[in-house]
């Protein structure tokens, strides 16, 4: 099994980065971890980082890797809860988590970092950001491309740090992966300036995770506007050997 992968996170038009994003060997694969600290809130940047830290620093994840991403999103949330407690101060952060291990994908999220896979030649949001804006998209108030833009789109219903509302969504591919099967991890500052089939587009012209990020990050440059916030990309592509 090989999995090529890139990340890269960038302050963007902000003074320091409050995204964080890790990987990290596991037995049987790898792990992907994006997280994006809330900007509203003091120490967004300690808040992301304490959940990728978290990850990088949980015990291997065993046969129930949906349970193992469960336990270790719960141990990050009473973490950055503890720094609360110490700084006297609230701290949010999101996270977007992939687990591939021996040929099969375990995906989960809290708030609105987001997963995306490509599968024979088709892409699936896989993801459901946890946003006021994304709910209005579910009831048919806006379409899908407008959450970006949308007044609501920073209204996180869920997130690390959030007392009352921290669950995250668990999920697991239904089958075994493919040769060029692909994963996308990003941020808000990220997703708000790009089209999902545009994504497809990038990757059909790639050969390595890194330069189907430079496409995807060419892109975004192009379009972001004055003070734009921090973005985080990874881009992962699964071969079996």
């Amino acid at each position: 099994m090989a999995i090529d992968s890139y990340l890269y996170s960038s302050p963007g038009g902000r003074e320091y980065n409050e995204d964080c994003v890790g990987e990290r060997v596991i037995s049987g694969g790898k792990l992907f971890v994006a997280a994006d600290g809330l900007g509203g809130h003091k120490y967004g940047d300690i808040a992301s980082k304490c959940v990728v830290d978290t990850f990088k620093a949980a015990a291997e994840p065993e046969e129930d890797v949906r349970q193992w991403l469960e336990d270790t999103i719960a141990e990050a949330h009473n973490a950055v809860m503890k720094l609360q407690d110490e700084k006297a101060a609230k701290m949010r952060s999101t996270v977007a988590a992939l687990a591939i291990k021996y040929n099969k994908a375990y995906w989960a999220n809290v708030g609105d970092s987001r997963v995306y896979y490509i599968h024979n030649d088709t892409i699936y949001a896989i993801t459901e950001d946890h946003s006021v804006a994304y709910k209005k998209f579910l009831l048919g108030e806006i379409t899908r491309d407008e959450i970006a833009t949308d007044e609501d789109q920073s209204s996180l219903l869920r997130t690390i740090g959030n007392e009352s509302r921290n669950t995250p969504d668990i999920y697991e591919s239904e089958e075994e992966l493919s040769n060029g099967d692909a994963f996308l991890l990003c941020s808000d500052g990220a997703w708000e300036y790009f089209m999902d089939n545009e994504i497809l587009f990038d990757y059909f012209k790639s050969e390595t995770a890194e330069q189907w990020a430079q496409y995807i990050l060419t892109r975004i440059v192009s379009r972001v506007k004055e003070g734009n916030d921090n973005l985080s990309v990874i881009t992962v592509i699964f071969n079996q050997d």
